[in-house]
């Protein structure tokens, strides 16, 4: 894959706080200031108005399949795509969900709420592995909102995470700082399963995240 692809879905930032306001049917947020140059691009990932892909994918620490639209019509979904071994944008990322889980649970709506972690380098992030690398973020990973999901190898890592969610990723040289590069994407999706948020580009303030996720739990509350 060449690297000007990368540059390229990384350009494409959708990080724009939400407010209630008309947009496509089955949002609660408004359209991001981008909404009409994004929907003409034909982008491999989804965006705003969009149906969260299904994929169903081993979770390891709760040693059993889960379906990314099994919450569908029961939870909101925070979603984002992360390797253990980066020291870059995956531990911003995955801030961002444990950020959103701690606000969801001071505010009375952690059930509401599913925040889900997927893994894309599976040879290596272990269930072992990946608790301990959320626990060391602060992420209550046994709570019942918390969920890392595992493909079963690389090339199914593959089928999920760039051909399903259009997040690209590719294995580096082994002389690389890095096992991975991969563009950053984290989804906020709605209880009815369409897409609120495509956060991509550098990794959003939680702050952003936390705002958002609040305006479309309030938006369903007072529906």
């Amino acid at each position: 894959m060449e690297r000007r692809r990368f540059l390229g879905l990384a350009a494409s930032s959708v990080i724009v706080a939400g407010c209630l306001d008309d947009g496509p049917e089955g949002t609660v947020l408004s359209p991001p200031d981008e909404y009409d140059a994004l929907a003409q691009a034909d982008l491999p990932y989804p965006i705003h108005g969009d149906d969260l892909p299904d994929a169903t994918v081993p979770d390891p620490l709760r040693d059993e399949q889960v379906s990314t639209r099994g919450f569908v019509g029961d939870r909101h979904v925070l979603m984002t795509f992360i390797f253990t071994r980066c020291h870059e944008a995956c531990p911003v990322l995955t801030s961002n969900l444990v950020q959103t889980q701690v606000e969801a649970s001071e505010n009375g709506y952690a059930d509401d709420v599913a925040f889900i972690n997927v893994t894309f380098d599976p040879e290596h992030d272990t269930a072992d592995v990946l608790r301990e690398y959320g626990e060391a973020r602060g992420a209550d990973v046994d709570a019942d909102n918390w969920y890392f999901l595992r493909p079963e190898n690389e090339e199914r890592a593959h089928e999920v995470v760039e051909e399903t969610f259009g997040c690209a990723f590719e294995r580096n040289p082994p002389d690389a700082s890095m096992e991975f590069t991969h563009m950053s994407l984290i989804l906020l999706v709605n209880k009815d399963g369409v897409v609120e948020r495509a956060y991509t580009g550098e990794p959003p303030a939680p702050s952003t995240v936390v705002d958002d996720l609040d305006a479309v739990v309030s938006g369903y509350d007072s529906a």
